[in-house]
């Protein structure tokens, strides 16, 4: 195997698919990247729940495969020189990696040894924008279970309904969802559960344009199309909350008020609190008036808000 290419790509290719590979494994190949060149170059990453391979072009002279480590291969293209990269394996999968003046030979693996990522067989699809895309995951992640026992929780449900794409997470105390309308979709109504992990990893896939996400979804494996970028996952099993009937049809109080100024107040009134004493912020609702404040070890710090509407002195203790 032989190829050469800019070394931006090679590095993004590298840097995606490197959140895939298996930290620690019984199997060194997990441990590792797949790197194919035939036609373009292609790199995998897969840990047997999660697989993220990345093509991209280069000039190849000679196609080819090998594995080498993730962690020894990303750090070593990260060092070099912004310039041309030239790939080389030989028989032996002695690899060498070369640009400018700096020159690597590393000890490769048989790629016949690499575990070959699960196709997705249906072909049903849904396509919404990546910036919203990583919008859905960022306001839905933090309210993702780490609690194995339950290990449904520890992702996020995607509900497709009436041409709608709804992504919900619950933790056993708080409820995140966001609805969007997709760009296209011919995807009838269903719903899966994706990993927190795997969801995590697509969120730094995805950019702040409008090029599309592609999610296509099996019968055990979901598959994300970002570009040039197409990561896989298994699909978690099991019975989800029904959060419709955990949301309120009615409310007793309706309050709108100014977001990033609600969120610099909390952070202000948050400093006062110990990390190792997770004491309450509490809010008190009045008419058009906001008070926050929390009473630790350390002191106590206090805050307004203005907002619209009456809460009549309702107050709530919030976990911080």
């Amino acid at each position: 195997m032989k190829f050469t290419c800019e070394k931006y790509l090679l590095q993004a290719a590298v840097t995606t698919s490197s959140r895939a590979a298996a930290s620690k494994s019984p199997n060194p190949a997990l441990e590792g990247l797949l790197i194919e060149a035939a036609g373009n170059v292609k790199i995998t990453g897969y840990d047997l729940v999660k697989g993220i391979y990345t093509s991209f072009p280069a000039d190849v002279a000679e196609a080819g495969s090998v594995i080498i480590s993730a962690k020894l291969f990303e750090n070593i293209v990260r060092s070099l020189p912004d310039d041309i990269v030239t790939i080389s394996c030989d028989d032996s999968n002695l690899t060498r990696i070369s640009c400018g003046h700096a020159d690597f030979s590393i000890m490769g693996m048989y790629s016949d040894s690499y575990p070959e990522l699960p196709g997705v067989e249906h072909q049903k699809s849904i396509s919404i924008p990546q910036k919203t895309m990583r919008e859905m995951i960022s306001q839905t992640i933090f309210a993702v279970s780490d609690n194995e026992a339950r290990p449904v929780y520890t992702g996020a449900l995607f509900e497709v309904e009436n041409g709608k794409l709804t992504v919900v997470a619950v933790d056993g105390y708080r409820l995140a969802m966001r609805r969007e309308t997709p760009e296209s979709s011919d995807m009838p109504d269903c719903s899966f559960i994706a990993p927190g992990s795997a969801l995590q990893d697509l969120e730094k896939m995805c950019d702040d344009s409008d090029e599309t996400v592609k999610i296509i979804v099996g019968s055990k494996h979901i598959s994300f199309s970002v570009g040039n970028c197409v990561l896989v996952t298994r699909r978690l099993e099991g019975e989800f909350l029904d959060y419709k009937k955990s949301i309120p049809s009615e409310f007793k109080y309706e309050l709108k008020m100014e977001r990033a100024g609600f969120l610099r107040a909390v952070d202000r009134v948050s400093l006062i609190i110990d990390d190792r004493v997770k004491n309450p912020l509490h809010c008190v609702f009045g008419e058009n008036r906001l008070n926050m404040y929390c009473v630790t070890a350390l002191g106590k710090g206090e805050d307004l808000c203005a907002f619209e509407g009456d809460g009549e002195g309702l107050e709530i203790g919030f976990n911080n």
